[in-house]
């Protein structure tokens, strides 16, 4: 993440903090479940079918698939587009919340709305790349609070003495970003996904103007 310019990083907050929002809304909305958080669904679905409840781990490898789905055509999307690939990617993600929020209040087709969100979120994922690889992780801070540790202790040692703070920067978004997703849906249910998909289609606007350096 080192490589990454400044307004990079800044840009990729703002989309960890809507990956947390939208995770939030997800988790209350399912009970206990994950839309964005792809290892909390895994080691919850062992656990289930240690349990012996199939329902609770089809639920969970269901959020999982979509998810893996929205990657692959996140990333199908962006091959496949010459310029402005972050850009569309971004107003694809838009666009699925968007019409996931519109399933909702039509009261159609209800149940895919959970998985429509988790595949947002996979197709999220893919916005900041580099050869081929994720160059940020926006989702997902396991690795994120790893490689903060890392930078802590380097710092300790007599290293850069700031690097870990971008690192802090995306786990503080998301967990932000959580706390008022979860207050959204309390105050509008799935309705709440009109504010996640506004708050992507800003990010689309906004990159315009970040560049892009890899």
């Amino acid at each position: 993440m080192h490589r990454h310019h400044r307004t990079e990083i800044m840009l990729a907050a703002g989309l960890s903090a809507v990956a947390g929002f939208v995770d939030a809304v997800g988790f209350i909305h399912l009970g206990g479940y994950f839309v964005s958080f792809m290892s909390g669904n895994s080691t919850r679905a062992g656990a289930l079918l240690a349990d012996g409840s199939w329902l609770g781990v089809m639920l969970a490898m269901g959020l999982v698939a979509a998810f893996l789905a929205g990657v692959i055509c996140g990333s199908l999307l962006r091959g496949a587009v010459p310029t402005h690939k972050r850009i569309v990617i971004l107003l694809s993600i838009a666009v699925v919340l968007a019409a996931a929020a519109v399933m909702f209040d039509a009261g159609f087709w209800v149940a895919l709305v959970p998985p429509m969100m988790a595949f947002a979120m996979g197709a999220e994922n893919v916005v900041f790349e580099r050869d081929g690889e994720v160059s940020i992780g926006l989702t997902y801070m396991t690795g994120t609070l790893v490689k903060m540790g890392q930078r802590i202790a380097s710092a300790l040692a007599g290293g850069e003495r700031l690097a870990w703070l971008r690192y802090f920067l995306l786990w503080f978004a998301l967990t932000c970003g959580s706390v008022l997703g979860g207050l959204a849906y309390h105050a509008l249910n799935l309705d709440a996904l009109w504010l996640a998909a506004a708050g992507i289609l800003t990010a689309a606007v906004i990159s315009r103007r970040v560049p892009v350096l890899g």
